[in-house]
Order: C-alpha cells, then sequence, then structure tokens
C-alpha cells in the first residue's frame, strides 16, 4: 500500500504524492526545468510545487485591490486577466466581478512600474484597465486586458512579455537536444510551419505557437514540456515489459502491443521481443473496476487466444495484443484504451488493494415462499405467483412505486408493502455503465422526490445512489446484455451516441443499441424501462405496450387527449387493438410516485392520489379535468389540483392560497 501523500485541500480533493516529472501536467502554463510537484495519479492532476505551497484561500491582489480574490480548486476554464494565459486547474477568481488570475500571477504581482526593461528605454506604467492594444515587445500580437505602457511613447506591452518573476521564461533561440543531435533547435513563436504536422515528435501533442522548438533542415518539432522534461531514452518497468526497452524518436507507423491501436511516432520498442508501445501506454493500471463488470479486471500483455468482442466497444479484440481481462469470467476481455476511458473506468489502481467481501444480496430466504428483505425489517415478506390474467391494481411495488399488475410479487401479511419479484431481487450494491462507481440501494423510506439520471422521471421509490447521482430501480437494474421484448433477436448495449431513440423518436444521449451486424436498433432508457402491461380507466382491461406499426397509414387518435397519434413511435393499445395511446397519456408525469404518499415538489408538499374517481376534479393550473392515473393534491388545500409537472410548478410560483 502507497503512503496518503500530501494533503493540499485548497487544491485538489485526494491527498498528492510528491512528483518530478513535468510531463504529467502543468498547472500554470509556464514550462520551467525545475518541475518539482504533487501529482493526484487518480485524476491525473499536477501542480507545481512552487504554485501550490503557502497556499491562501483568500487574498488581496494588487491588480484587483477593490474585491477579495478566492481559491478556485474544481475544474474550470480562466483566462488570466494578467498574462493571458489559459488554464483549466486552480486560479483565484472575484465572484463580483469574475476577475481571475492564474497561481503564478497571484503568488508573483507584476510591480506598478518597470524602469529597467531591455528593449525599452523608458518607464513602463502597469495600468489596471482593461484595454485593446498591440503589443510593442517581440511578440507584436494584439491584446485585450491589462498592460504596461510608455506614456512618452504611447505603446503597450502585454505584461507577461515585460514582467517574468523569476526569469524562467527567458529561452534560449537555440537548444542541443538529446533527440535531435545532428542539429540545433530554433526557438519558434507563432504557427507551425505549413510543412510540419504541428505536432511533437515525441508525445505527439499539438504544439503551442506561443512557444516551441523545431529544426527545419528534418521537420523535427518539440514543445517546451518535452525540451525541458523529455521522456527518458531507456526504461526498465517489468509491469509495462519482461525487458529494458528504448525509445525510439521518429515518425512510423506502428501497432501498439498494450493496446493494440496505431501509433506513428515514437513508440518504446523491444527488439529482442518486437515489442512497440505507446509512451501514453506505459502508465496503464494493473488491477482496476469498470462500471460494465461486476468483477475487477486484470492487464495482461497478451490476451491469449480467446474468440471474444470488447466488453465495452463490443468490437473484436486482437488476442496477440494487451488488455484487460476478469479472472473470473473466462472469456471476458476489455480493450486498454475502452477500460481506462474517463466514462468508464473511475481512475483507482487497485493493484495491492484488498477486495472488500460484501454482502450485496438483498433479502435471506426463509423458506420457499417466504424472505427476509433488506427494506422491510420489521416482517416479512411472502410470495404470491402472478397467474397472468389477475390485474393487481390495489397494491405498488415500494421499489419502482409502479402497480403490481400481473407480475409475481412479495407482499407482507401484517402491513402494506409490496415488492415485485424482479424489485426484491436487485441487490444491494451494484456497478452500472452510467456511473464510475460502485451504487448502492436506498430504500428511501421518507419517500423524498428525486429525478432519475437515465429517464429523468420524477419519483419517490428506491434509489440506486452513489454521491449525487441517482437513479430510480427500473433504470438502475439495467445492465449488460439488455434484451428488450421490442427486439428479442438481439441483446442491447450501451453506447454513448445522440440518435433518435425507437421508441419515442426522440433524440437521447443515453442510449441502448444493437451492435449487430447493420442493426441500428437504439431505445433510451425511458422507453427501455416503459411497462409491458398497464391498467387504465379508459378499459376494463390492461393495456399492452405495442411497439410501433411502421406500415401504418391513415390518422389515429388518442382516446384520452383526443390528439392525433403517429403509430410509428410506441404506443398503448386495449384487447381488440382499436386503440392507440399516448405512452405519456396513459402513465402521466407522475407514474414514479407512490399513491398515498406526500410528494414535496418545488418547495411545497403535495398529496399524491389517485385519479380513479367517477368525476375527476379540474387542475387549478390548466383548468382541464386532470386526465392523467395520478393527481396531486396541494397538502391542506381545500381542492387546489396539479395535473402534470408543469402545472404543478406553476402552482408554486403563484404561492396560491389552500
Amino acid at each position: 500500500m502507497e503512503s496518503e501523500g500530501v494533503s493540499l485541500p485548497l487544491i485538489h480533493e485526494h491527498p498528492m504524492k510528491p512528483w518530478n516529472d513535468l510531463r504529467k501536467g502543468d498547472c500554470c502554463g509556464r514550462f520551467v526545468s525545475v518541475s518539482d510537484g504533487y501529482y493526484c495519479k487518480n485524476c491525473d492532476f499536477f501542480v507545481h510545487k512552487k504554485c501550490g505551497d503557502n497556499l491562501s484561500e483568500f487574498i488581496v491582489h494588487p491588480s484587483h485591490p477593490n474585491h477579495t480574490l478566492r481559491i478556485r480548486s474544481k475544474k474550470g476554464f480562466c483566462i488570466c486577466r494578467l498574462c493571458g494565459r489559459e488554464t483549466w486547474n486552480t486560479f483565484y477568481r472575484c465572484k463580483l466581478c469574475d476577475f481571475k488570475v492564474d497561481l503564478d500571477c497571484a503568488k508573483h504581482p507584476p510591480p506598478l512600474v518597470i524602469e529597467n526593461f531591455e528593449t525599452h528605454s523608458h518607464k513602463l506604467t502597469f495600468l489596471k484597465e482593461l484595454t485593446e492594444f498591440y503589443c510593442c515587445a517581440k511578440c507584436g500580437k494584439a491584446g485585450d486586458g491589462f498592460t504596461y505602457k510608455c506614456e512618452e511613447c504611447d505603446v503597450a506591452f502585454h505584461v507577461d512579455c515585460v514582467w517574468h518573476p523569476t526569469g524562467e521564461l527567458n529561452y534560449s533561440p537555440e537548444v542541443s537536444h538529446s533527440y535531435h543531435s545532428l542539429h540545433p533547435l530554433k526557438l519558434l513563436t507563432g504557427p507551425p510551419p505549413d510543412y510540419s504536422d504541428g505536432k511533437c515528435r515525441l508525445c505527439e501533442n499539438e504544439v503551442d505557437e506561443e512557444l516551441f522548438y523545431h529544426c527545419s533542415s528534418c521537420n523535427f518539432t518539440l514543445d517546451m514540456r518535452c525540451v525541458l522534461n523529455p521522456p527518458p531514452q531507456s526504461l526498465v518497468d517489468l509491469n509495462v515489459h519482461d525487458h529494458q526497452i528504448t525509445l525510439l524518436p521518429r515518425l512510423f507507423s506502428f501497432s501498439c502491443n498494450a493496446c493494440g491501436l496505431k501509433g506513428d511516432r515514437s513508440p518504446y520498442m523491444c527488439v529482442q521481443c518486437d515489442f512497440m508501445i505507446h509512451q501514453d501506454c506505459l502508465g496503464l493500471p494493473r488491477v482496476i473496476n469498470i462500471n460494465r463488470h461486476d468483477h475487477r479486471v486484470s492487464r495482461t500483455s497478451v490476451l491469449g487466444v480467446v474468440n471474444s468482442v470488447c466488453g465495452v466497444c463490443r468490437k473484436k479484440v486482437d488476442w496477440t495484443c494487451g488488455g484487460f481481462s476478469c479472472q473470473r469470467c473466462p472469456g471476458y476481455v476489455v480493450h486498454s484504451k475502452c477500460a481506462t476511458r474517463e466514462d468508464v473506468w473511475n481512475g483507482k489502481e487497485l493493484e495491492g488493494v484488498p477486495e472488500e467481501d460484501e454482502d450485496t444480496d438483498p433479502y435471506v430466504v426463509i423458506d420457499d415462499n417466504t424472505i427476509h428483505h433488506f427494506s422491510h425489517e420489521e416482517h416479512n415478506l411472502r410470495r404470491i405467483h402472478g397467474n397472468g390474467v389477475l390485474y393487481e391494481d390495489n397494491k405498488w411495488c415500494s421499489a419502482c412505486t409502479h402497480p403490481i399488475g400481473l407480475q409475481s410479487f412479495y407482499d407482507c401479511m401484517d402491513c402494506d408493502f409490496s415488492l415485485h419479484h424482479k424489485c426484491a431481487e436487485c441487490p444491494k450494491k451494484k456497478w452500472h455503465v452510467l456511473h464510475n462507481e460502485r451504487l448502492t440501494l436506498v430504500t428511501n423510506k421518507e419517500l423524498r422526490v428525486f429525478s432519475c439520471d437515465a429517464c429523468n422521471r420524477t419519483s419517490n421509490g428506491f434509489i440506486y445512489k452513489d454521491g449525487d447521482k441517482k437513479l430510480d430501480v427500473l433504470c438502475g437494474s439495467i445492465s449488460e446484455p439488455f434484451v428488450h421484448p421490442s427486439h428479442p433477436e438481439h441483446p442491447l448495449y450501451y453506447i454513448p451516441t445522440g440518435e433518435l431513440c425507437d421508441g419515442c423518436s426522440n433524440i437521447e444521449r443515453r442510449m441502448l443499441r444493437c451492435v449487430e451486424g447493420d442493426c441500428e436498433y437504439v431505445l433510451g432508457f425511458k422507453c427501455a424501462t416503459l411497462p409491458q402491461v398497464v391498467k387504465h380507466r379508459i378499459d376494463d382491461h390492461p393495456l399492452s405496450l405495442c411497439y410501433g406499426e411502421k406500415k401504418a397509414s391513415g390518422k389515429y387518435w388518442c382516446d384520452i387527449c383526443e390528439e392525433r397519434t403517429y403509430p410509428n413511435n410506441w404506443f398503448y393499445t386495449c384487447k381488440d387493438q382499436r386503440a392507440s395511446l399516448h405512452t405519456e397519456c396513459v402513465l402521466g408525469d407522475f407514474e414514479g410516485l407512490m399513491p398515498r404518499s406526500v410528494a414535496k415538489l418545488w418547495g411545497e408538499s403535495y398529496e399524491v392520489e389517485l385519479n380513479n374517481s367517477v368525476t375527476r376534479p379540474f387542475c387549478s393550473r390548466c383548468k382541464c379535468r386532470c386526465m392523467y392515473p395520478i393527481k396531486l393534491k396541494l397538502l391542506g388545500s381545500s381542492g387546489t389540483y396539479a395535473c402534470s409537472y408543469f402545472c404543478s410548478s406553476y402552482l408554486t410560483s403563484r404561492g396560491l392560497e389552500r
């Protein structure tokens, strides 16, 4: 186990390690040869020691004396108002004026007067006003911000072109570099030459147009990081390869043995083994959790003969290359790059960290028909087998809040508590494709209202939760491969995309997709979790979900809202299939709220009532009769109703009296 590291709470939430490799990052945009700093491996976050030490949460800065500046450590974009440099890391900000300075300018404020600038003989005065100007220093670029000005000559200069507190920006016009011994490299500013690809030969990053080194004879370019802190020429790391590997600083095409992807420059290689690896694959983790799989996966240098597809992108893997595999599940493999994607891995290296043997079973079996569920410790639950004929519409599942319907369920004989059989089996902890940390099932006994991050439904049922991430039980239970009755021939997988959902024709960001051949079937989470059978006052028999009629012709009308339906989209239909009812009309906005509970929306409390009486009340907002299965009544009022989410928000904003 590694030590806890250095705590810098004003800068970063995790403990950080002392680090002396600037190539891991740059916190202030100033490349310095003395690169000691602190690094968080989980977040790939680096800060210079000179920037991170002895920081205060609040400062008064001479360039902005009227207001206090406060440090901001959350990742955000900053253009320093003094030097004009961009940073995505820590900076100081004035909340009132949105004035921002990076850490270097905060610690080393520019002097009010400079009298010894080497290229200008007169006194330069710092102007604390935002000004548009052309810099008369060597850069010659336009500026928009604070400036140094010579009143005698009426010329202006960028702050950063005039003021260098430690002199680290006075780079040599030429350098001799260990990776290019034939010719010296010359310091250039501005766009890279047209004949170059604009990328650093060693690290492949786009070079900064302000400063980079270049050899025109060899078309060899290095960015400032690789000039000051080049990668080692050779290294021995048994976690990477069994032998010493050497950097080959040239342009040529190769396949990386660690990830299987192509590269076009400067790999590390072992001639003895014909082994090549990208530089950024050197730091691949050894043991990790990914949100697509219940077990840890481990990196291996050669996957071996497997006929598998990647567990993330669902594309075939090259078994001769490295990747991640599960020791418990034969054949489960993941591409190295897929396993370490930001939306798949939480960034935690687990090598040497013992696995926690946690109990995720939601219940204890008492006998063949009786269980003791963790969400209902007071009593045991007895299983009731659904017969597929009698629709149980007087009981609701406490987990998903939907009616029990035709499904098998567990029922408490002593109180009003029921769980669908499927909901009762939801594990207490699980991984989910929409979150990088394991989610915990929260029973929500207080019936607090939340919005599901997958489908945006409002609910007060059970929650799969971690931090601010909240999924209802229906969306939280989705795992790969996901089989839906609308597409039984192929399973669906979570592939981030923005396409039209085949169920509702809406564009969704989170989609479940078929990856077989040319099949382009996609479903959003909301349509994927619609109930297959529902009961509605419009018909004596249960309504069934119909997956659209692609060849339908003519006009169809919904009997609930009396507006046109589009049968290409999913709809509910009755026993004789003569009706095509909008799914949103059948279910309403409040399908996720438990009847007979109290729901707090928009700061007001509402009673959740079934809308099944002979006379339906009028909505206090839209003045129409409430047509959805569930209506809300303002708590304590004599007759203030809301039929929809929009109407409830309007009532609250108006502050209607009870």
